[in-house]
């Protein structure tokens, strides 16, 4: 989710309808393989700007299951379902990751950073990262004060101003010769683990599962030979963490009819949320849909439909101003496109240690499977006709 989202959550009330369908589930969809695309995929570093390895992967997987892709500028992939039609839907996901940029070499060897997207401060003492530079990786770790030499009184708190890395070397002159650079991009070498056989963890699940998730759909639609009326973008879009930019550019691009944009949200049953701002969210609950001035009423009303047809349970949440996700740009690019968010709730953004529930990322691919199903060639989903 873009930083946006957390700039703008003093601005919203939040509220959830959480709805129920005889505690139903979703059908299990993930398979062996599906999970090993997954831990690839999420072990891969794709910081914002630099995704294009990552893409890679993805697009290796669909390959199987699309007609056509295409890759943009950037490095936005477009998986393309029926290249010839002429009424175009979007299934959307981003596929960048918080990182930090090599910011300056002090004489004695330190390396101080800045960010790149959301990254959290707090986070980063004792912490090991990767340092990505033309010779190859460099290992490197975040120091801190040890708790000895620190005043009670005069406690320091991690600040994105002086947190600094530390690479083993003793000069600027030795690190520079390891290949790192000011604008070598950083990233944390934290991989894909599953707490207690249904919780997802790791870094980047924000929003990789989701290029994960809108790739299952397009693998559903293949193995279970279904063939829509209308062409299908699986879109992964690149640097969202900074904007919502890579959206901005694909939207114009390709000028869809229909967007149904997956992200994440925030599960609000942990220790230190306020749900009175954030909302009633958990993870378990199902996918959670969103109301909002950008998104697209009477499409909403289709995916709640295909909810209720299918007893997938589903939470609610009011957005207010902005969603905070590619949606916006897709609502708004492009002459205004029927869109709807359908987010996967999820603990500890912006972490090492992202966690989402396995029976949610299933309800989601079946979710968006099933709108899909429900959209027709042409449709109209103007208000007033």
């Amino acid at each position: 989710m873009c930083l946006l989202h957390s700039e703008i959550n003093s601005d919203k009330m939040a509220k959830t309808d959480k709805t129920k369908s005889a505690k139903a589930t979703a059908p299990k969809v993930l398979t062996d393989n599906s999970m090993k695309f997954l831990e690839k995929y999420l072990n891969n570093p794709s910081p914002t700007g630099f995704e294009s390895v990552g893409q890679k992967i993805w697009l290796e997987y669909m390959k199987p299951y699309i007609d056509d892709y295409i890759v943009d500028t950037y490095g936005t992939a477009v998986g393309i379902i029926n290249p010839d039609a002429e009424f175009k839907v979007v299934i959307e996901a981003h596929a960048d990751e918080i990182s930090w940029f090599v910011h300056y070499i002090t004489d004695d060897g330190m390396i101080y950073v800045k960010r790149n997207g959301g990254s959290d401060h707090q986070i980063a003492p004792s912490k090991r990262v990767i340092i990505h530079t033309d010779k190859g990786p460099v290992t490197a770790v975040f120091g801190w004060p040890a708790i000895h030499v620190r005043k009670s009184e005069k406690e320091h708190t991690p600040k994105s101003t002086n947190i600094w890395l530390d690479c083993g070397a003793r000069s600027k002159k030795e690190v520079e010769e390891m290949g790192v650079h000011v604008g070598c991009v950083i990233t944390y070498p934290d991989e894909f683990i599953i707490l207690n056989n249904d919780h997802f963890v790791g870094r980047a699940l924000d929003n990789r599962i989701g290029g994960f998730m809108i790739a299952e759909v397009a693998r559903m639609l293949k193995e279970n030979k279904k063939k829509l009326p209308f062409g299908l973008y699986i879109v992964n879009s690149v640097q969202e963490e900074i904007g919502l930019r890579g959206a901005e550019m694909i939207v114009e691009r390709l000028r869809p009819n229909v967007a149904i944009v997956t992200d994440v949200c925030h599960d609000t049953t942990t220790p230190m949320m306020n749900k009175l701002e954030q909302g009633d969210f958990k993870s378990g609950d199902g996918p959670v849909l969103s109301y909002a001035p950008a998104v697209q009423n009477n499409l909403l009303k289709l995916i709640i439909g295909a909810a209720k047809d299918n007893k997938i349970d589903f939470q609610r949440m009011a957005a207010s101003r902005y969603t905070g996700t590619d949606t916006d740009a897709f609502a708004f690019g492009a002459g205004g496109v029927a869109s709807a968010l359908i987010s996967l709730p999820l603990r500890y953004m912006h972490t090492t240690v992202e966690m989402v529930h396995r029976n949610d990322v299933e309800s989601v691919i079946q979710l968006i499977y099933q709108s899909l199903l429900k959209i027709e060639n042409n449709h109209d989903f103007r208000y007033i006709k």
